[in-house]
């Protein structure tokens, strides 16, 4: 129509072209359709004119000082999107006004109002009919469907599976791809009840072709909305609701849908193409201002039940972050509906033309992105409730693999959870066009970022399951239940040392990596860490002799866990065996440290055998020969005793008579025993000599004393007179006893012996 305008404005020459465009034009402003779209095209490319400022008026506006609308502030961008938007509704209200006015008023030779009730009784009535054959086709398909769903309910319900979310997501499948086909064949069965009976056979109308095109959207939309919220099947429905509130949401959902799909899609259409199209845009913003005064009001009578169904539902969850994100949904779910709703108010003003269908489509894809990304949450969080448990032979062997699985892949698939809600997010911006992601992927950092996510991913999971495959095998070197039989001390010993360094290896070079793919230059760090090194090198000189004496110990096999050893003037049971340390459990319970670097000579009583080494003395009138004869028989009997026979592993060693002492004569046994048992076979076999000795009469010597009274001048020694200690007794028992004779009582001695000796006590010296 502009273009016919134009080309009546400057083609004024030619006089039959002239007639024509006149006419054309004469036409067009006649017709008041024609003439209101007419009006609102020149609107449109006079506010596209003004729109596009040239060069020199910018210029003009930075010299005058007016600010630029490119660089307006957001407050003033703010203002005058929302004076647009009321400029728009006024306006739309007034085309609606004038609209409604212009129906029914006449025009120059027409004597009766523009609205041809015969044309719209008979399109009314064969829409009426399309409607109804269509929606009796659905029923009785959907009637046909339900032993269908209830079979697939029962089953979901029924099923006894490791994960029954599984089940319920497989299931609910099931009963979409059903719900499609029905929705399809009604749409297929409506299309050809209006083609070949209603209206000109082999002909679809315009009015039916809108109503079905809106009634496979809204069906379709409706049975997503029935994946959720199913009210009458507990087996398919995805929300944890009760069915009484499924059925609650899920008829307001689908009313709430019905009345905007049908309204923007089939009526307003509808009203544009036979009324005006000024009529059908405020017949919309009536459409749209009913739903947004409906759903909000909804949204605030459901809003506390909602609330606390949620709060709930949070106290149930184990999980930390999930049990925040629902206290906080629950809180502000009715915000962000309202919110929503009134985009969608403000979408339909602004941008009558493809609100509804943007809107749509956006909302569409929100419900798609949400709901898979809600499915995959909940398959990962009933993976991460569950607990790994390997079978009892596998636990034998690998004591340890059941408790890292259990810490490592829940702490995978809580990052895998989060990467999906980041990626939830991102997806929902972009279908609203906040956030442009394919544009943000194309460039260098996009790209960079999610390789980079990507890489470190792939390099802690690699990590990971080597330092598991890693550890599970050490582990089962050091199972007895492997097959090789209990590992040696020093198995034990070097492959907790190996497992450590293999853990603080693999996690610095982990760390190294990951730093080096998120784009940080480790190369200074490294030399840092080279400096570092050295200078604690020098400082720690004493740790680095212990680590490398340490090293050199546990490569000699010096000593193991559980050796009886001397170290550092230390002799106990090593208890703990480190790098650069000994724990040493003395004899008195005491627990030593002894660092390797004051070690200089390891002492191990449990190598390969032990000896017990026994001196017994005898007394000089004692026979030699009997005596070995004793010590033999002892050492049978020792050897016949079930307790201590098996630990001696070699005959009885006589080496003979080692000393010839001052009270007695010392004869040397040795017995070779099993590492460690040496100590306690020598207390059982010194048990055995005594009472071997002791029934042969055999003295064993206690040590003498000898009492030296001096001598003379002359080389004559005075001889000392004792007496025995029994007559000393007799004497004092014998003597009577006095009585005191004053107050104070007075002790006396009356053995003889005490008395001051004179002459006779002392015999003169003999000659010898």
């Amino acid at each position: 129509m502009p273009a016919l305008a134009q080309q009546a404005e400057t083609t004024a020459g030619d006089t039959a072209s002239d007639t024509v465009a006149y006419s054309t034009l004469a036409d067009l402003l006649e017709n008041d359709a024609t003439r209101q779209r007419l009006i609102e095209q020149l609107r449109t490319l006079a506010s596209d004119d003004t729109s596009v400022e040239a060069p020199g008026e910018i210029a003009a506006q930075e010299a005058a000082g007016e600010p630029n609308p490119a660089e307006a502030s957001l407050a003033r961008r703010l203002a005058e999107t929302t004076s647009e938007v009321a400029s728009d509704l006024g306006h739309q209200f007034t085309l609606l006004v004038d609209a409604l006015g212009a129906l029914f008023t006449s025009t120059g030779a027409d004597t009766g109002p523009r609205i041809s009730m015969d044309e719209i009784t008979s399109a009314a009535l064969n829409l009426a009919l399309v409607i109804i054959a269509t929606f009796a086709a659905f029923l009785i398909l959907r009637s046909l469907a339900r032993p269908l769903f209830s079979k697939v309910s029962r089953w979901s319900q029924q099923g006894s599976g490791r994960s029954p979310l599984l089940r319920v997501i497989v299931a609910v499948a099931i009963a979409a791809l059903i719900d499609v086909i029905v929705v399809a064949l009604a749409y297929v069965g409506g299309s050809l009840i209006a083609t070949f009976a209603i209206g000109e056979t082999g002909e679809l109308s315009t009015r039916a072709s809108l109503f079905l095109n809106a009634f496979l959207i809204i069906e379709l939309v409706k049975a997503a909305i029935r994946m959720l919220f199913s009210s009458r099947y507990e087996g398919l429905r995805l929300l944890p609701a009760s069915a009484g509130e499924a059925a609650h949401w899920n008829r307001w959902l689908a009313t709430l849908t019905g009345f905007v799909g049908y309204g923007m899609l089939v009526a307003v259409p509808i009203v544009n193409y036979y009324l005006s199209p000024a009529l059908g845009r405020g017949f919309g913003l009536v459409v749209m201002l009913l739903a947004f005064i409906y759903a909000t009001v909804f949204v605030l009578k459901n809003r506390l039940k909602l609330r606390h169904a949620l709060e709930a539902r949070a106290a149930r969850t184990s999980m930390g972050a999930s049990r925040v994100a629902l206290n906080l949904l629950a809180k502000l779910w009715h915000w962000l509906a309202i919110a929503y709703f009134l985009v969608v108010l403000l979408l339909s003003i602004v941008r009558p033309e493809d609100a509804l269908p943007s809107v749509m489509l956006a909302t569409l894809q929100t419900l798609i992105i949400v709901g898979i990304g809600m499915l995959i949450s909940g398959v990962l969080t009933q993976l991460i409730g569950k607990r790994i448990t390997l079978s009892d032979d596998l636990r034998r062997k690998l004591p340890k693999l059941e408790v890292r699985l259990n810490a490592y892949i829940p702490t995978f698939l809580k990052v895998i959870r989060a990467i999906i809600l980041i990626t939830v997010v991102l997806l929902v911006l972009n279908a609203w066009g906040i956030f442009d992601l394919a544009a943000w992927y194309a460039t260098d950092a996009g790209s960079g970022t999610v390789s980079k996510l990507i890489d470190v991913i792939i390099i802690l999971v690699v990590a990971a399951a080597l330092w598991i495959a890693l550890a599970s095998l050490i582990e089962h070197r050091l199972s007895p239940e492997t097959g090789t039989g209990e590992p040696s001390a020093r198995a034990k010993t070097l492959l907790s040392l190996f497992r450590n360094a293999l853990a603080i290896t693999l996690i610095t070079m982990t760390g190294m990596i990951v730093l080096a793919e998120i784009g940080i230059n480790i190369g200074p760090l490294i030399a840092g860490a080279g400096v570092l090194g050295l200078a604690i090198g020098f400082g720690a000189q004493k740790l680095v002799q212990d680590i490398i004496t340490g090293i050199f110990i546990q490569v000699e096999n010096a000593m193991n866990t559980g050796d009886v050893v001397s170290v550092g003037g230390v002799t106990g049971t090593a208890e703990r065996l480190s790098i650069r340390s000994v724990g040493i459990r003395d004899l008195s319970g005491t627990y030593h440290i002894v660092p390797f670097s004051s070690v200089d000579t390891v002492s191990n009583y449990m190598r390969e055998f032990g000896n017990h080494v026994g001196e017994y003395g005898i007394a000089y009138r004692e026979n030699i020969d009997h005596a070995i004869e004793h010590l033999e028989a002892a050492f049978e009997e020792l050897k016949a005793s079930e307790e201590h026979g098996h630990k001696i592993l070699a005959p009885l060693t006589v080496a003979g008579v080692t000393a010839l002492a001052d009270s007695s004569v010392n004869i040397r046994v040795i017995i070779k025993t099993t590492p460690g048992d040496q100590w306690g076979v020598g207390r059982a076999y010194n048990r055995l000599v005594k009472i071997h000795f002791d029934a042969a009469g055999i003295e064993i010597p206690f040590p003498h004393t000898t009492l030296y009274f001096g001598e003379n001048k002359d080389g004559t020694a005075p001889p000392a007179h004792l007496r025995l200690a029994e007559e000393r007794r007799q004497a004092v028992e014998t003597q009577p006893e006095q009585p005191a004779t004053s107050d104070t009582e007075t002790y006396r001695v009356s053995d003889p012996s005490h008395d001051k000796p004179d002459s006779d006590d002392v015999d003169a010296p003999q000659a010898r």
